[in-house]
């Protein structure tokens, strides 16, 4: 039986998942889910340490859904090799090594290219490929300490506070499958492959926009504000008596809405064309009206018959749209079948498996 695809935007493509932890599973998954053919390529067990939480823990379900596992040991020779023939085939692969391992291992975009130079190599590291802390490791808060993040984040004299979401991780990886997209569709017309590189401290950078640009431009070094918009004011957080809003009356117009509107709060400001809304908890989120009808939590089948609800696409498309289709693989799941589909005979997966490559 053939594996589902989430969608029929990307079938054609096959991608090679060396990713670990979030910012690469989280690239991949922009493929898988608009429906790449995408293979996570997983170390034996008893290999090494596992990394990125428990297997059956949501954080890991929601990250690789919509993916198919096997096992190859890349510091054997028979796995290398095995590795280095199927990149024959593929048309992308993602990894998040640190630079210097992909090197000492033979797996960076100079050797890969030679053996098939319409490769698209894409890389994320905690600071680049290149440069003084290139080979320093990434996390996930370093980066929005070092990006400027969490000086602009908290109240005004708290001291710098973290995000509560992984948003460099997150970033680095969206901003990856983008430079995959771009690179494939240049690739129509240049019939070659390219390396994609992004990093958490550049995506970070990146995500400051009008933060980064203020000083830029104007030389302006932003401070916390709290709740309070930095630049759009009074736009913020306010307390009622039956909790607290968020009001977005930002502009002269919007401004005026605002004051004729005074005496009511989150209908009659939306009614007076004031944005303001309900601040959420996470649960509270997820019973909206509105979040309802995004269809965003979407159900999928575990390997036991019983469903579990995990986060969809944050984009729709009307004629290729992305559904959650499959559950997360099993370690080493499909091995056997996606080493066949790649030309491996009976006698050669054997082979593999008795060398302990697989």
């Amino acid at each position: 039986m053939p594996f589902p695809r989430a969608s029929k935007a990307l079938t054609r493509f096959t991608v090679l998942d060396l990713t670990r932890v979030r910012s690469g599973p989280t690239c991949v998954r922009q493929l898988s889910d608009w429906g790449a053919n995408v293979i996570k390529i997983e170390t034996p067990p008893g290999v090494e340490e596992p990394m990125g939480g428990p297997r059956e823990g949501g954080d890991f379900q929601n990250l690789h859904r919509n993916k198919r596992s096997m096992t190859l040991n890349l510091k054997t020779p028979q796995g290398l090799a095995a590795f280095k023939r199927m990149i024959k085939k593929a048309d992308v692969v993602v990894e998040n090594f640190r630079p210097d391992v992909k090197k000492r291992l033979g797996i960076d975009y100079k050797a890969l290219s030679k053996i098939n130079p319409r490769i698209v190599y894409a890389s994320i590291s905690g600071f680049g490929q290149d440069g003084p802390y290139s080979n320093r490791p990434g996390f996930d808060q370093i980066a929005q300490g070092m990006g400027g993040l969490m000086s602009v984040t908290g109240l005004p004299g708290q001291g710098p506070v973290r995000v509560g979401i992984p948003v460099a991780d997150l970033s680095a990886g969206l901003l990856t499958s983008l430079g995959i997209l771009v690179a494939l569709l240049e690739r129509e017309k240049s019939k070659k492959g390219q390396q994609v590189a992004s990093s958490l401290l550049q995506a970070q950078i990146f995500m400051l926009d009008f933060q980064a640009a203020r000083y830029l431009v104007q030389g302006e070094v932003a401070k916390q504000a709290g709740n309070n918009h930095p630049t759009s004011i009074p736009t913020g957080v306010f307390k009622t008596s039956d909790g607290h809003i968020n009001i977005a009356s930002a502009g002269q117009t919007i401004w005026k809405r605002f004051c004729k509107a005074i005496d009511a709060w989150v209908d009659t400001l939306n009614k007076a064309g004031v944005p303001s809304g309900p601040i959420y908890s996470i649960d509270q989120m997820f019973a909206d009206p509105q979040v309802k009808h995004l269809g965003i939590a979407q159900s999928v089948t575990k390997k036991d018959g019983s469903k579990m609800r995990l986060v969809g696409q944050g984009v729709t498309l009307s004629r290729t749209p992305s559904k959650l289709v499959a559950r997360p693989p099993a370690l080493g799941e499909h091995t056997d079948a996606v080493l066949k589909e790649f030309g491996f005979s009976k006698h050669e997966i054997a082979a593999l498996h008795a060398a302990k490559a697989v």
